[in-house]
């Protein structure tokens, strides 16, 4: 579960297209609560698609600047944060080539673990247990096997563990249909079963994908 501040600024779909009405109406500060809900889950989704800190702070700043910069023509039947992802997604994506242009690949694998944004705190005895320095051991080979994935595995793994979207949204994000999506995250899951052994392989969905050690 995620920390009450976190949990807070979660907003219901009714409360969420008032802000973008209003923001759209010109008000600085539903536009900033928009932001506020939004920006720690963005950076936690492209810093997993990045791993570098500069590239992943400009995408999120180049993502909101285009989600804003066309909210006039926002389609109420999505979720702002559908939209939001998939242009950053798309930035990430980019990004990505321009990277690969200049040093030919890039190994994830090899770089560093890093939070991402996850700065969740537990709030039940089963949570206090996922934190231990066992589970703490057990994300960082989840994270690490997760880092190897293709970027549309990867991505659709974060989107689904971590943002709790279905296929069909995650298709929204992706450009892909939900069938693409269960072949992506089937693809991703048995990588993951062969990254990882024991009962490792069996619980790693059971463990956080937002917190880190």
């Amino acid at each position: 579960m995620e920390s009450r501040e976190a949990e807070d600024r979660r907003l219901s779909l009714a409360e969420e297209q008032r802000l973008i009405r209003a923001a759209q109406r010109g008000c600085a500060q539903s536009a900033t609560r928009l932001v506020e809900t939004h920006q720690d889950r963005l950076y936690a989704f492209v810093w997993r698609l990045m791993r570098d800190p500069h590239d992943c702070d400009e995408v999120c700043q180049e993502s909101f600047l285009r989600a804003f910069g066309a909210l006039a023509g926002f389609d109420f039947r999505y979720r702002f944060s559908t939209w939001l992802f998939t242009i950053g997604y798309r930035l990430s994506l980019n990004t990505i080539q321009r990277r690969r242009d200049r040093v030919r690949d890039v190994d994830l694998g090899t770089l560093p673990d890093g939070s991402g944004g996850g700065r969740d705190a537990p709030r039940t005895a089963d949570e206090a247990l996922a934190n231990s320095d066992e589970a703490r051991r057990m994300r960082e080979m989840i994270w690490s096997a997760v880092d190897r994935l293709p970027p549309p595995q990867k991505a659709t793994v974060m989107l689904y563990y971590r943002e709790q979207m279905d296929c069909q949204q995650i298709g929204q994000v992706l450009s892909m249909p939900a069938a693409t999506v269960k072949s992506h995250l089937h693809r991703a899951r048995a990588r993951l079963r062969d990254a990882l052994d024991g009962r490792l392989a069996e619980d790693w969905t059971a463990v956080r994908f937002g917190t880190q050690g």
